[in-house]
């Protein structure tokens, strides 16, 4: 008889040992699977809230509160533009994009509109430069030193998503769309502002926020004209955010003791709550599918070693030689593993897909990856499980298993 059709005759006429370590190291799989499936596309999620936001960490004035997010700069407090000069030479990890802004109410023909000075990203990246030598480097993704705007996002109406821009002339402004419908401007029209005149760069799509009815400057031309002097009211971060989460904040405060620092994942805060909490359980039933299956194909192995003691001994009798006998344990401890698994793959992501929506709020579809990774797993746990039962039988002694009753 071959190895195969041994193990294969094992299985059909011992099956409920079998089935009950199968179940065991099944439903570890199943939880598994379903706590990273679903921790996975809650992060998904998470990334891409915090994405569509823009500037996700606002550096603000000690004493200010922040309110509404698109609203943060709106404030007679102010602190000083050197802020941005540590930013970008402190080379924070998750730093992608660094947007200083101060707003100056004022008229323009009579009519009020709030001036918002902002700070083109090149002007940033050359400061680094001139004063540290630091090298940015283009998105590689979260843990990466980044400090300028994705190429496809250079264009100047990026700002209204991105809130931040590439390249600004400071003789040039950029207009809200609600402003530049009621004053009927476009692109290359010329405007008045506080005695100088200004090229209209382009007009921002609508957003829906204050933004709208805003014009936006070069941050030194919106100084020099208001003599407000070299501050801001606020520093928007663009961060990465993995670690806008994982402590960024926490730098960001370490670095500008004098401010404030806050987040806007709070709108997120519950997803990520949710995700950590995924994370930790995943290691919990990992542990649990290696204490459990593990303990459970340990016990079955051991049990089937002690009643096939005579069938061991015909076969080393018959020339089977302790190597083999190793291998046949391990092998059919293998195809558990391997069985266990690839069910307990299949069963862990269609749970997760009913888990999503109802626990995290986010659609979650099967990865492929998670299936190589828990048969994986599941083959080395009962492979490790049944060594030492699979040694006591390659060495049992033929003649002392026949004298047994």
């Amino acid at each position: 008889m071959t190895m195969r059709s041994i193990i294969w005759k094992e299985l059909r006429e011992r099956p409920t040992a079998l089935i009950a370590s199968l179940l065991a190291i099944m439903l570890s799989v199943t939880a598994l699977v379903a706590i990273r499936n679903v921790t996975i596309f809650s992060e998904k999620e998470v990334a891409g809230k915090l994405d569509k936001l823009g500037a996700n960490v606002l550096i603000l004035p000690k004493g200010v509160t922040l309110q509404d997010y698109y609203s943060a700069d709106m404030h007679a407090e102010t602190i000083p533009e050197e802020h941005v000069a540590e930013l970008a030479l402190a080379g924070l990890t998750g730093v992608e994009a660094i947007s200083p802004k101060l707003c100056v109410p004022t008229e323009i023909d009579g009519k009020n509109v709030i001036l918002t000075g902002i700070l083109p990203q090149e002007e940033i990246q050359k400061m680094a430069a001139w004063q540290g030598g630091m090298i940015f480097k283009k998105h590689e993704g979260c843990k990466a030193k980044i400090n300028v705007i994705d190429e496809n996002q250079d264009a100047p109406e990026a700002l209204a998503d991105r809130r931040a821009l590439q390249n600004l002339n400071e003789n040039e402004v950029i207009l809200g769309s609600d402003y530049a419908a009621n004053n009927g401007l476009a692109a290359g029209d010329s405007l008045e502002l506080l005695g100088e005149k200004f090229t209209v760069l382009t007009t921002l799509p609508s957003t829906g926020t204050v933004d709208d009815g805003r014009v936006f400057a070069h941050l030194h031309t919106v100084q020099r004209l208001s003599k407000s002097g070299e501050v801001v009211n606020i520093i928007e971060v663009m961060g990465c955010c993995e670690d806008v989460a994982n402590g960024l904040v926490g730098d960001l405060q370490s670095l500008l003791p004098g401010t404030k620092v806050v987040t806007i994942a709070n709108v997120v805060e519950t997803q990520i709550s949710i995700n950590r909490m995924m994370t930790n359980l995943s290691y919990l039933f990992l542990a649990i599918l290696i204490a459990v299956g593990g303990a459970s194909m340990a016990s079955a192995s051991f049990a089937n070693v002690m009643e096939r003691r005579r069938e061991i001994g015909t076969l080393m009798a018959l020339g089977a030689t302790p190597r083999f006998v190793t291998q046949l344990f391990l092998a059919k401890a293998a195809l558990l593993g391997l069985a266990g698994g690839i069910t307990g793959y299949i069963a862990g992501s269609v749970l997760a897909m009913f888990l999503g929506p109802a626990f995290a709020d986010v659609s979650v579809l099967p990865v492929p990856a998670l299936a190589f990774i828990s048969a994986a797993i599941a083959v080395l746990v009962t492979i490790a499980a049944s060594y030492i039962p699979a040694r006591q039988a390659a060495k049992l002694d033929p003649c002392m298993c026949f004298k047994e009753v």
